[in-house]
């Protein structure tokens, strides 16, 4: 009789879970259909795997063309996380874990296109569908925020509910992206990470203009090439590495470095060192883009110790570098007002007028504006990160827009507003020795418990191999080492203030744009 029962309780609850299962699949399904000012096309279950969970699995279009992919899973925490897009967008990323955040697999996660199909190897550089209004808008600031409702709507469909937590988190673009969000939309996320962010998107576009000028000669042919970056980097190091207290690899703050490569010059050129073009183009890329009168067009130029990250973004491949690429398609489709001409990165002058040729459109895209006193009011969190070896953005830039905010905000920012810099992360990921860094998991805890983060670890290895950490402690303090134990273990390091307060607010032709706000939409 014993058995009997047990058999009957054993039937029971595999027919619960049965049916949990087919409502779980129908109520996914469940889901396509109309929405307001949004349609969701398809909606699937899609079983645990080895690398996630059970999930529904939701795409769907934000009128009038933005692709949207939203994965919600059956294991659910009530968090949202909306991941941001690099460069021009143009295409839709999987909302899975990737190389500027990782994704807990409890929260529901979505990602965008931002309203275009990029064409080409690389979508993210082409901006050829920049032909009319609603494009530039989606991709400037309207498709991050109308995104966003419609996976809040969807996940209430699903789950009965909104969520209790909303994050956002990207990086490069999708930096700035998050910045316009806390700046325009306060109360669309409760936590913000804004990783190495393309804070002044127009001057940036100035700034990649002048990577690939200055590194090409008049015949189009690149002055710097791929073999000189190793030996370039060890002179840097050798210069530089022990200026933190320690020979590790690695600077801590580039900006302490006064390496000059006239140290390198040979008129041969030799495999050891630079010929006297290349010390020019070198001295050039480490001060960023300047007027012929010598006004700065960026706050902030390549840092020291970012050399080994060149490659690629800055020397050409066989597919060209993506600086350049990035700069004449900007500024061939998007740089100028609909029906204004335009121009391309050969005819780019670097003139205080072209520079403000550059700010009707840019305004509508940069991220500058220091008013942050509604997301603050909304009890947001904001976590802003870079890497110092960050070859595509450079890293002071943020620190820039940083001091600015504190004129803005002399007492209380660090209560909801933290910088954290990580010594020789390339951009977004990667890098010589630490080479990830992860701030979600303390945004979270920061936003849904108060606990502020007073360190976040970032991971790699040394030179030699070993595996290494390193706390990285909410700017300005720095990371010093405690003369105990190894200096590849994080616990053996203690935040230490600069000497002297830093100066980090730059005098730069773009300076203003700060005080004037972009449209919202």
């Amino acid at each position: 009789m014993r058995a009997r029962v047990v058999l009957v309780v054993v039937a029971l609850v595999a027919s619960s879970v049965v049916t949990g299962a087919a409502s779980t699949r129908s109520r996914c399904a469940g889901l396509v259909g109309v929405l307001p000012g949004a349609v969701v096309t398809d909606a699937a279950l899609v079983a645990a795997s080895d690398t996630e969970g059970e999930h529904c699995d939701v795409r769907g279009l934000v009128a009038p063309r933005i692709r949207f992919h939203l994965k919600l899973p059956t294991d659910y925490s009530g968090r949202y996380l909306q991941l941001g897009c690099g460069g021009f967008c143009g295409e839709l990323a999987p909302p899975t874990p990737r190389a500027c955040g990782t994704v807990p697999g409890d929260l529901a996660v979505a990602t965008t296109d931002d309203g275009h199909t990029g064409a080409g190897d690389v979508p993210s550089v082409d901006a050829s569908w920049a032909g009319d209004r609603q494009a530039r808008d989606d991709w400037q600031f309207r498709a991050p925020h109308v995104v966003s409702r419609t996976a809040k709507d969807v996940i209430a469909r699903y789950y009965g509910a909104p969520p209790t937590f909303s994050y956002f988190s990207g990086c490069s673009g999708g930096g700035r992206e998050a910045l316009l969000l806390a700046q325009r939309h306060p109360e669309a996320f409760d936590g913000i990470a804004a990783g190495a962010p393309a804070v002044q998107l127009s001057a940036l576009i100035v700034h990649q203009a002048w990577l690939a000028r200055v590194t090409t000669d008049p015949r189009g042919n690149p002055v710097l090439t791929a073999d000189r970056l190793p030996g370039l980097h060890a002179a840097v190091l050798a210069r530089c590495d022990h200026l933190d207290g320690l020979t590790d690899g690695q600077l801590d703050d580039p900006r302490a470095c006064d390496f000059d490569p006239a140290a390198l010059l040979c008129p041969a050129g030799g495999a050891a060192c630079l010929t006297p073009a290349q010390v020019e183009a070198v001295r050039k890329l480490y001060d960023g883009p300047r007027t012929p009168d010598g006004q700065r067009l960026h706050p902030a130029g390549q840092a020291r110790g970012s050399e080994l990250a060149w490659n690629r973004w800055i020397v050409p491949t066989a597919e060209g570098a993506l600086a350049a690429r990035l700069a004449d398609q900007y500024l061939r489709h998007l740089a100028h007002p609909l029906g204004a001409p335009h121009t391309t990165l050969a005819d780019f002058r670097f003139t205080a007028a072209e520079f403000h040729r550059l700010t009707a459109e840019g305004l509508r895209a940069n991220a500058m504006s220091t008013d942050l006193t509604a997301f603050h009011r909304a009890g947001g969190k904001l976590l802003m990160w870079h890497g110092w070896g960050d070859e595509a953005i450079p890293a002071a830039g943020l620190l820039d827009y940083h001091a600015r905010l504190t004129a803005r905000y002399p007492r209380g920012l660090s209560d909801w507003a933290r910088v954290f810099m990580v010594p020789s992360l390339h951009h977004c990921g990667r890098g010589e020795t630490l080479t990830s860094f992860d701030p979600l998991p303390d945004l979270i805890r920061w936003t849904e418990h108060g606990a502020a983060p007073d360190r976040i670890t970032a991971h790699g290895h040394a030179p030699n191999g070993t595996p290494r950490s390193r706390p990285v402690f909410p700017y300005p303090l720095r990371a010093t080492y405690d003369g105990t134990g190894s200096t590849d273990d994080a616990a053996n390091f203690t935040p230490t203030p600069p000497a002297t307060p830093p100066r980090d607010a730059v005098d730069w032709l773009g300076a203003h744009l700060h005080r004037l706000p972009g449209p919202v939409g």
